[in-house]
């Protein structure tokens, strides 16, 4: 079975020393994933080692069952840039394929070792890789004794009861509770794409949008109406976002649309990231333009009170 991809990948991010390793998904690279690095980087600096971080990418499920849908915290660039933040050597980037999916967890291991010279590897108590996941921990330890490398697994950081991790992410924003998802994620949920012309419905009514295409890839929250920042290149600008399928003119596609407070200007084919802080209100028909108009003004006023709340 050729490996040679996976072989190129991790050769790519090599230290050229021995290293501590970890390895996962890392989707959202949230604060329990941070917790996990930041306990690789100690390890690694006690035992003299380059500090290494694998993510896998695509979500192996995508392979596994061909058709699955998935959506992601962040992108995969996104992803790579939050880890090298985190001050590791290398980040590296290993194409789950199907040849990588039939490897045995034992030739799967022999790669790191061989590629990274392996010497110590941080995992979840949960965490399996290898074909059919028999490279569990326990399984782990007892390669790491012949193969000369050691097997470590932190504990996990928890909130209250649960486990800090993407599923509880997931759940958070599918029920649109922004203020658990910045908790969880340890910095606000965030949206980014360029900004692509729409039905300039919003400009006709008085309150201009900006009409954000966002990757299909990419989790949406609870459709409904946001209070967001907005950035603009370096500006930041507070927002009313609404995420969703604008039922008062019958459209089907969920849209990303953000009214920016207090600006001028022409943002078309910008980049604009837009960080979801607070849920104002479920997406509703209204009867008329004249309702949605008023609506809106009241979404204004409410994100405008929850910034002047928020100022120390």
């Amino acid at each position: 079975m050729t490996t040679q991809l996976a072989r190129e990948e991790l050769s790519r991010a090599a230290a050229g020393r021995p290293s501590a390793v970890t390895i996962g998904k890392f989707d959202g690279v949230h604060r329990g994933h941070r917790y996990l690095v930041g306990r690789l980087l100690e390890r690694a600096r006690e035992q003299g080692l380059a500090s290494v971080v694998i993510t896998i990418y695509p979500h192996p499920i995508t392979v596994l069952r061909p058709g699955t849908p998935i959506t992601y915290l962040c992108s995969l660039e996104e992803r790579v840039a939050l880890l090298r933040s985190l001050g590791v050597d290398e980040v590296g980037v290993l194409s789950f394929t199907s040849e990588l999916a039939q490897l045995s967890y034992r030739d799967f291991l022999a790669l790191l070792v061989e590629q990274l010279q392996l010497r110590l590897l941080l995992v979840g108590p949960d965490f399996a890789l290898g074909r059919d996941r028999a490279g569990n921990v326990e399984a782990l330890h007892a390669l790491g004794e012949e193969r000369g490398f050691q097997v470590e697994v932190p504990l996990m950081l928890n909130e209250g009861v649960a486990k800090v991790g993407s599923d509880a992410i997931r759940q958070a924003l599918a029920r649109g509770e922004m203020e658990t998802v910045t908790q969880l994620l340890g910095r606000p949920f965030a949206l980014r794409g360029p900004v692509v012309r729409g039905a300039e419905r919003g400009q006709r009514i008085g309150f201009p949008t900006a009409n954000i295409a966002v990757a299909p890839d990419l989790a949406l929250p609870k459709f409904g109406v946001y209070v967001t920042w907005a950035y603009l290149g370096e500006a930041a600008y507070p927002s009313v976002t609404n995420i969703g399928q604008r039922p008062t003119f019958d459209e089907s596609r969920p849209t990303v649309e953000t009214h920016l407070l207090d600006f001028e200007g022409d943002c078309y084919e910008r980049e604009l990231r837009i960080e979801l802080l607070h849920r104002l209100r479920d997406e509703q028909r209204f009867p008329g333009v004249e309702e949605l108009v008023t609506q809106i003004r009241r979404d204004v006023a409410a994100a405008r009170s929850y910034f002047q709340e928020q100022r120390p």
